[in-house]
């Protein structure tokens, strides 16, 4: 069942969520923006044309909690407050690995323009950071992400292969003008078993260098970068990394970014592809529409792209400096309706559901809990509580049983143009508690995701 929360205990329930918005300047405008609309028929109020959506949170952080719908609509109980409460939501097996907090962030980004170039730190080092700049960095967790298109989505995202990173010293000068003797004419060693060990150093010192740099000099640089491709735009072809050049410049004039990008691998998602991003690796959003899940963290260390605080010597200490494209995910089918994209990080995992007009799904019990987001669409949501049996000392999966009954607030035939209790369309956002099989049906087409613990954190043993 759907459920506006008051003072009682709702296992097997569904919580109606109310999220928060961020209005970043790199959000896109008004009505233009999904986070605006899905943020509007979410809380129901009106779109700022003016104002930038940029992301829309669904979750526990402190920087953006999401609430609780109460019997007179939004209430001052946080979904954090109450999970304190009710830690039995979450089920055992959360609560034992991460404490009584969800363990991950579920997001929808609407993203105009270039994000910073940036990296999240790993748990250790957000521990440190998070000691010595609490104001700047919010928490002492990681902050592993994966992104899922909704339209094509554009990246840059880790460093390009050694070959290409070759490539680019010859065809972009402008580097070697920031860098200058940053590294020795050659570099690769005679020894093929250090080979990648030195092509790792040689990346790392000259990419230091560059970030490093001072302000005038990387001015100079990015002025005669574009000045160079604009002349040259003229009798050719300019590749895809020269008119991003040009694109980030005209967002963030004389920026190191804008030649630091030509390190990166520039990624172009189609809808219903995903990219995962691990601690410690550089990367930057460029524009289009997605969802974002994350663990529950808001750690960013900037270097670029960004009037930000930045941090250029703790970002070029923590990066792995690893080179090569990275994963694309394209899902796999859950069932006719469902694909789900499982990154290799514990703490999350997103399902996207697409159902025609007068299909239905089920969403199995999980042990821990889930975010459901009604993207588009309107149909139905009814619930199955499921007892988890005591585990045993050998195994921290639950055996699991069903409870002997179904809960529907509105039966799947009725035909109500309102918005009944167990109606959901697009906006709704509601929280799955531990051990509860989700029933989805529809009036129309609807389009939904799905964000939760990791489907392999309940399988081992």
């Amino acid at each position: 069942m759907v459920m506006e929360i008051n003072n009682n205990k709702h296992e097997g329930d569904l919580i109606r969520l109310k999220c928060w918005v961020q209005n970043y300047d790199w959000g896109i405008i008004g009505n233009e923006s999904l986070v605006a609309r899905t943020f509007s028929s979410n809380c129901d109020c009106e779109i700022e044309e003016s104002k930038h959506y940029a992301e829309l949170w669904m979750g526990t952080h402190d920087s953006g909690p999401s609430y609780v719908v109460g019997e007179k609509g939004i209430g001052n109980v946080s979904l954090k407050s109450w999970i304190s409460e009710n830690p039995e939501v979450l089920g055992d097996l959360v609560v034992g690995k991460w404490g009584v907090d969800l363990p991950f962030m579920f997001k929808v980004l609407s993203v105009a323009r270039a994000l910073s170039i940036q990296a999240h730190p790993d748990k250790e080092l957000a521990g440190f950071l998070h000691t010595l700049k609490p104001n700047v960095y919010k928490d002492a967790n990681h902050k592993p992400e994966m992104v899922v298109a909704l339209t094509e989505f554009e990246a840059l995202c880790g460093f390009i292969s050694f070959k290409e990173l070759e490539a680019v010293l010859e065809s972009v000068p402008e580097i070697m003008e920031v860098v200058g003797n940053a590294y020795p004419d050659h570099v690769l060693p005679v020894n093929v078993q250090n080979k990648e060990e030195k092509q790792t150093q040689f990346l790392q010192s000259i990419f230091i260098k560059l970030m490093s740099a001072e302000s005038k000099v990387v001015s100079a640089a990015v002025t005669k970068l574009i000045s160079r491709l604009n002349t040259e735009n003229k009798t050719r072809q300019l590749t895809s990394k020269e008119e991003l050049a040009l694109k980030l410049e005209n967002e963030h004039p004389h920026d190191i970014g804008v030649i630091a990008s030509f390190f990166f691998n520039h990624v172009r998602l189609n809808p219903g592809e995903a990219l995962y991003i691990s601690p410690n690796e550089p990367h930057a959003y460029l524009g289009g529409e997605s969802v974002e899940c994350m663990a529950t963290s808001d750690n960013v260390v900037r270097a670029g792209l960004t009037p930000k605080h930045r941090d250029v010597k703790i970002l070029c200490s923590m990066l792995t400096y690893k080179q090569g494209s990275p994963e694309i995910l394209k899902g796999v089918p859950v069932n006719e309706y469902t694909k789900r994209y499982n990154p290799p990080f514990e703490e999350f995992e997103v399902e996207q559901c697409v159902l025609d007009q007068g299909a239905s799904v089920i969403f199995p019990a999980v042990p821990g809990p889930s975010i459901f987001l009604v993207l588009s669409g309107q149909g139905f949501m009814y619930t199955t509580s499921v007892a988890a049996a005591p585990s045993s000392s050998s195994s921290s999966s639950p055996m699991l049983s069903p409870s002997s009954s179904i809960s529907p607030m509105s039966s799947p035939s009725s035909s109500s143009s309102s918005l009944t209790e167990g109606m959901v369309r697009g906006g709704d956002v509601l929280f799955a508690p531990a051990n509860t099989e989700v029933h989805v049906s529809t009036e129309s087409d609807l389009r939904l995701f799905k964000a939760g613990v990791n489907h392999l954190m309940f399988t081992k043993t």
